[in-house]
């Protein structure tokens, strides 16, 4: 009697467990998916790439400026019998000369490792970074921004800043040698004043 419980109770728990329905995993993740021969590029949020900053920017202006102007007015002598009617002349002349140059040239170059924020509905890659170097405690720091298309990373995960888009690439330096190539505040204060 035992020995029929016994199967009856295994029958009614294999039917039960094939009622069931069966939950399983696959190994195959979408996300991180990445074969065997791919190239080791950033392709997802998280992952690491090396941009090049190699900026070179360079404008002058000049403008010349000239004008003259002369203006005369004459009068004349007559004389009628012994009467003699006076003579008026007034001339008025003005000369302007100007000109002014400006020149400017920057150049960075640096190599830092950003980080992927976003990936874009388009695919391009979102980055985002910050390098920092302190030289004889003098910080200096490289802050990038920019969108990065994929076809423009190269095989060793590198992209040259010239192939961001919106690029915003800012270098700061803190410290003694900074602050003191900058001008002083009484110095300023004299500028805004004119002297």
């Amino acid at each position: 009697m035992k020995r029929g419980l016994r199967t009856t109770a295994l029958a009614l728990l294999l039917s039960c467990a094939a009622a069931l329905p069966a939950a399983a995993e696959s190994l195959y993740q979408e996300g991180s998916f990445r074969p065997l021969t791919a190239d080791n590029k950033a392709f997802r949020i998280g992952d690491s790439l090396t941009i090049q900053v190699f900026e070179n920017s360079s404008a002058s202006s000049s403008a010349d400026t000239g004008t003259r102007r002369s203006n005369d007015i004459n009068g004349s002598v007559t004389q009628t019998g012994n009467r003699v009617i006076g003579q008026l002349g007034i001339g008025l002349s003005g000369e302007f000369d100007g000109g002014g140059r400006t020149q400017r040239a920057n150049r960075l170059l640096a190599t830092l490792t950003v980080t992927v924020k976003e990936v874009l509905p388009n695919q391009e890659l979102r980055v985002a970074g910050e390098q920092q170097l302190t030289v004889n405690n003098e910080l200096q720091k490289v802050n990038l921004e920019g969108r990065v298309r994929p076809q423009d990373i190269s095989d060793g995960n590198v992209v040259l800043s010239t192939r961001l888009a919106d690029a915003r690439i800012t270098y700061v330096g803190e410290g003694d040698i900074s602050d003191r190539a900058r001008r002083s505040l009484w110095r300023r204060i004299m500028d805004i004043w004119g002297f």
